[in-house]
């Protein structure tokens, strides 16, 4: 059998390599080359296991080993900013965090205290409320894409206007929510409600695309087979091909919130800020987190460092909930999908 697969190297020699160069990027990171210096040497000695492979196992075997170090590379290159905002956001944050911190607002707050209650707050009124306007507009809209379009012209233009939409600055639908909101209200008007209609622009396309691969994954058979018995194609669809498809479509609901909660320009624009806690959506401003962590940094005010602080707090406890918002859909995902496809 070895003649057959020819000369290869031993199964030790990747962690004996691997294990060399990572000692010495440590060794140099603590050295004078510093981090930067010591990780790249160590890196650079990795492409000792291609060169081995193909002074032992031929050109063939080591350019898949060199490949193989390559994608390596490059996921260890792309954790490297998601690990620097980590640690810094954590590092930062945790300092502030508190029950004072997370049940109280900034009403009269000057200096040292207060808390983002009232920006959570507003953060999940206003979310929900986009939640609400989104979700059916976009699972609609992909149930008469996959079921009633059939690829006609009608179909095809909204698919088209969708991927545009996909692709609008966070800014724009932050600008045509107070646009809207002028016509009805006048000039200078902030309301919770309006940042729920910008968020809901960002959200649909979001939906829609996620809502009709889901959909489009449904086997034809189970339309075929509720329709040979006689169900009319509007309970088929509500009573067999959603119901299949609901954990892909409640796990893209999920992600859509996740990208939409952390906007901070069209909240800014037409939910504005307070220092107060305000659950009225259709009334005055909305304090919202990422709107709290960008005015607690752009205008700290004095003493600053406080100020800082309740910034880092609020984007700690952003991210926090956007990392469950993502746990969320991966166990939905798990539990109701089809046990073949887990």
């Amino acid at each position: 059998m070895s003649s057959l697969r020819g000369n290869t190297l031993p199964l030790w020699a990747p962690r004996v390599v691997v294990g060399i160069a990572a000692t010495v990027a440590v060794l140099g990171a603590l050295s004078s080359l510093g981090i930067v210096r010591g990780v790249l040497l160590g890196w650079l000695l990795t492409f000792a296991l291609p060169i081995w492979s193909r002074v032992v196992e031929g050109s063939r075997k080591a350019t898949d080993r060199l490949v193989t170090l390559l994608v390596y590379s490059a996921f260890g290159l792309a954790l490297i900013p998601l690990g620097s905002i980590i640690w810094t956001v954590f590092s930062r944050g945790l300092s502030v965090m508190s029950g004072e911190f997370l049940t109280f607002s900034m009403r009269n707050v000057v200096g040292e205290g207060g808390g983002i209650y009232h920006a959570i707050m507003g953060t999940l009124l206003i979310t929900g409320a986009a939640t609400l306007i989104s979700v059916p507009i976009g699972l609609f809209t992909a149930i008469y894409i996959v079921e009633y379009g059939d690829g006609n012209r009608v179909s095809k233009g909204i698919r088209f206007l969708v991927d545009v939409m996909t692709g609008i600055p966070s800014i724009v639908a932050g600008l045509f929510a107070y646009a809207l909101f002028v016509l009805f209200f006048g000039e200078g008007v902030r309301m919770g409600i309006g940042g729920s209609v910008a968020l809901s622009v960002l959200m649909i396309p979001v939906v829609v695309r996620s809502s009709e691969e889901m959909l489009k994954l449904v086997p034809n058979e189970l339309r075929e087979a509720s329709l040979a018995l006689g169900v009319p194609q509007w309970r088929t669809i509500a009573k067999v091909v959603v119901p299949t498809a609901l954990a892909g479509i409640v796990t893209g609901v999920t992600l859509a919130i996740a990208r939409v909660i952390g906007e901070t320009a069209p909240l800014l624009i037409i939910a504005g800020a307070t220092d107060s806690t305000n659950f009225n959506l259709f009334d005055g401003r909305m304090a919202t987190l990422p709107v709290f962590a960008y005015t607690s940094i752009r205008f700290p005010g004095v003493p600053p460092e406080f100020s800082i602080d309740r910034g880092w707090g609020a984007a700690l406890t952003l991210l926090v909930i956007v990392m469950l918002l993502n746990l969320v859909a991966r166990l939905v995902s798990f539990f109701f999908s089809p046990k073949g496809e887990r």
